[in-house]
């Protein structure tokens, strides 16, 4: 599997064409590279990180923090290599440091038709708190608010 030879670290402007291509192949209204830009070098509130398999960006994820709480704005993993653990990776390496910079809790929104990523972030501790009616610009499809608190068994990972 690919998600044991994965290198995380955070993301650095010479990712973005590649983190681009990442987001093209998994969202329908994908971000822009000068946003990617825009982001890793003037939003001192994100942490953005990337995971690499053999030097190549095969996922990404990013998040605001807001005093204490952080938000996730993307997760997205190369569909080559979904299932594959990476996005689990993703959310923990997001986590440290976060927890770094002091955020106590974490959430984000994430589609209600997808069940998938919906599981992967019940599994890492997040809960349905809410809805976001027509939240996807797209199709005006509704998002899942998923809210979760770091507690004592998010201080030990990476150990």
């Amino acid at each position: 599997m690919a998600g044991k030879n994965i290198i995380y670290r955070p993301m650095e402007v010479k990712d973005v064409a590649e983190v681009h291509r990442v987001e093209r192949s998994c969202f329908s209204s994908p971000w822009s590279r000068s946003i990617f830009i825009r982001e890793v070098t003037l939003n001192d509130n994100a942490i953005y990180v990337v995971a690499l398999l053999n030097e190549c960006v095969v996922g990404y994820a990013g998040i605001w923090i807001i005093l204490d709480e952080g938000h996730i704005t993307n997760v997205a993993v190369d569909p080559k290599f979904q299932r594959q653990g990476i996005g689990k990776g993703l959310i923990e390496e997001l986590t440290l440091h976060s927890m770094k910079r002091g955020v106590t809790r974490m959430t984000l929104e994430v589609r209600v038709s997808n069940k998938g990523a919906q599981a992967l972030y019940g599994k890492l501790g997040f809960t349905p708190q809410g809805i976001r009616k027509e939240y996807y610009l797209d199709d005006k499809e509704d998002a899942l608010i998923m809210w979760r608190e770091l507690g004592e068994e998010w201080t030990n990972i990476g150990n």
